[in-house]
């Protein structure tokens, strides 16, 4: 009878343990490998995320709890699974790395937190945004921000403000998926109604046919979600062709909508667009200015909310060592991670003890011109945000 999947990986890592009889913990580095897409469509949001690694690595330094840190980087490309899975199979397996970390995209992160559940592996989510993840193994976390959380919460907002029919427009993968369901269910509650839906491939969709199916629903509103990247520019001038506009119609989305690329293409064209959102390189803390410095002297660029999910994601690995006392077993890094609370440059921010996933503020913005630049201007915060599904889920 052939072994499983599962089974041949943990011969693997059986063998692995024993050929290398690997010295005490103390004498050898903390390995950290983390998979990212350093190419194709999602490049860019890659180098951001790995922007903020590489700033915390060196304003904490590479050494922690007596332990040298290194990273392992590998290149998943875009939205490959198979890809992912059997490159966390190889840093746990050939590159004995301690720690899993990274994860843009959500199809990746779950392929592996397979691996992660069975080597017994710390996975730290520092991007990927669907709510399940987390339970896929008992050994992830997450410093990012699902997209449920921004969606409830852009919901009740949304009714607050006047909103009572919205058409839901979102990326047909899993913080899509997420996103809508948890904003339908919010503004229902609330008394809102719903004007129809559509979802698109998450892979270079034609916008213009999904733009006129909008423009024929006639929406009061429209509720948008899609990964950060080239597709919020390329659907927002399919928008336009069709004569919808955030000045005609009420267009509200997730963060990922008017991350600081996307308003450099779009321009005019963003002006009137709200999102709900954890971070934005314009928040007034003095303790964000100094990150925002700092990563501009390091990358000739502004940060984004990849950045601080890498950023904070190597924030949370550092004191979970600390706790540890340097022990990178994946039970002892995972027990010391529950219930971290820090300070972040997005803000208060900590890890629930329960669910593993992050609580922190999310910011309502509304796309302006300030000082004659297309930016997000905060309109309102609500702070201490679990995420929704999850938090369903322990009840």
């Amino acid at each position: 009878m052939r072994p499983t999947p599962r089974q041949a990986l943990a011969a693997c890592l059986l063998a692995a343990s024993v050929l290398t009889g690997r010295p005490a913990a103390a004498q050898q580095p903390v390995r950290i490998g983390v998979i990212l897409p350093y190419s194709g469509q999602f490049a860019d949001t890659g180098a951001q995320l790995d922007g903020g690694i590489k700033l915390y690595m060196k304003q904490a330094g590479d050494t922690v709890a007596g332990r040298k840190v290194e990273i392992i980087r590998r290149d998943v490309g875009g939205a490959a699974p198979d890809v992912a899975k059997r490159l966390a199979q190889e840093l746990v397996i050939r590159d004995k790395v301690d720690i899993l970390a990274g994860f843009v995209l959500t199809p990746n992160a779950l392929a592996a937190a397979e691996v992660s559940a069975e080597a017994e592996k710390l996975m730290v989510i520092m991007n990927a945004g669907t709510s399940i993840i987390t339970t896929r193994s008992p050994y992830a976390t997450r410093t990012a921000v699902t997209a449920p959380q921004a969606a409830e919460t852009l919901a009740a907002w949304a009714w607050r403000n006047g909103v009572r029919r919205v058409y839901t427009m979102v990326s047909d993968y899993g913080p899509g998926i997420d996103s809508e369901q948890m904003f339908l269910r919010a503004f229902r509650e609330a008394g809102g109604e719903s004007s129809g839906s559509v979802r698109f491939p998450i892979a270079n969709p034609d916008f213009a046919v999904f733009a006129q199916r909008a423009r024929d629903a006639a929406p009061e509103a429209i509720f948008l979600f899609m990964p950060a990247g080239s597709q919020p520019a390329a659907f927002a001038r399919a928008m336009n062709d069709v004569g919808l506009s955030p000045r005609r119609t009420r267009v509200l989305g997730t963060g990922d909508l008017t991350s600081e690329n996307a308003l450099k293409v779009l321009g005019d064209l963003a002006l009137g667009i709200i999102t709900a959102w954890n971070y934005d390189w314009q928040q007034d803390t003095r303790l964000n200015a100094a990150f925002v410095r700092d990563y501009r002297e390091m990358h000739g660029r502004n940060p984004d909310f990849m950045s601080v999910g890498g950023y904070d994601g190597m924030h949370l690995i550092y004191q979970a060592l600390r706790k540890t006392g340097g022990d990178a077993a994946g039970k002892a890094l995972i027990a010391a991670a529950r219930g971290l609370a820090w300070e972040s440059p997005r803000g208060p921010i900590a890890i629930d003890p329960d669910t593993r996933d992050v609580i922190q503020t999310i910011y309502i913005r509304r796309v302006d011109k300030v000082d004659g630049e297309v930016r997000n201007v905060t309109l309102d915060k609500v702070e201490g945000v679990k995420d929704p599904v999850l938090a369903r889920m322990k009840k």
